[in-house]
């Protein structure tokens, strides 16, 4: 099923494990980058970012509720700053994935968690969302107290067609191209090039009833000013 819906699908250690490699080539290393991960703040994401702090140290969080990019501007220089400058040069490695459950069954959006009798969702925040798309009762105020859930709703709008219902599935997808959009943006507008190298790893996260999966999409390292593509 997973291979249906998303094509290519990798455990997130392999999958770690396989862009760490792949990035080597172009001259990232744990010793010379900073690592930078944007998740969901759900827990059940949370094991992917333990295998990349494995694997190349401490890593600056973007997370925000479905793995939107809102650290932008400030985030990204942020991180940027506190990166390892070797031989003149500074390297940062992007890790962006929204997530989605499926289950035993093969639901969209369904997931079991520990200690907790009636099932639950995952993403939770697009499910929210999907439903009020779905019911026509989309509240677009601004809530002091919901500020992340009303800013995804208003960036991910911009992106849905008038009118138009996306399934969870749907709506991840279009979330994930959402978040890889806005931070090409930003890097294209605050990373100068000619010092810095950088790498996106942009995919979905799976999170299933035994063990998470990462289907990837958008994979690229940008060196010397020149982008090359990442086959995972």
């Amino acid at each position: 099923m997973l291979s249906k819906l998303f094509g290519n699908y990798y455990t997130e250690t392999d999958f770690v494990e396989k862009t760490y490699a792949e990035l080597s080539k172009f001259g990232f290393s744990a010793d010379n980058a900073i690592v930078c991960v944007g998740v969901c703040r759900d827990e059940i994401t949370q094991p992917l970012i333990a295998l990349i702090r494995e694997k190349w140290g401490e890593a600056f969080n973007l997370s925000s509720l479905a793995g939107m990019f809102f650290a932008r501007r400030t985030g990204l220089t942020a991180a940027m700053h506190h990166s390892p400058n070797i031989d003149g040069k500074e390297r940062y490695v992007f890790y962006s994935l929204p997530h989605i459950a499926i289950d035993a069954d093969g639901r969209i959006g369904v997931y079991k968690r520990v200690g907790r009798e009636e099932e639950s969702t995952a993403c939770g925040a697009l499910v929210a969302f999907q439903k009020e798309l779905s019911e026509g009762k989309l509240n677009l105020s601004m809530d002091d107290i919901d500020i992340e859930q009303n800013l995804l709703k208003i960036r991910l709008l911009r992106e849905i067609p008038y009118g138009y219902v996306p399934d969870l599935l749907e709506l991840t997808k279009i979330t994930q191209k959402v978040v890889q959009k806005d931070m090409e943006y930003t890097l294209n507008t605050i990373v100068d090039k000619r010092k810095s190298d950088y790498a996106m790893l942009t995919g979905i996260q799976l999170n299933g009833p035994k063990d998470n999966y990462i289907a990837p999409s958008l994979c690229y390292a940008v060196v010397d000013g020149i982008r090359q593509e990442i086959t995972i």
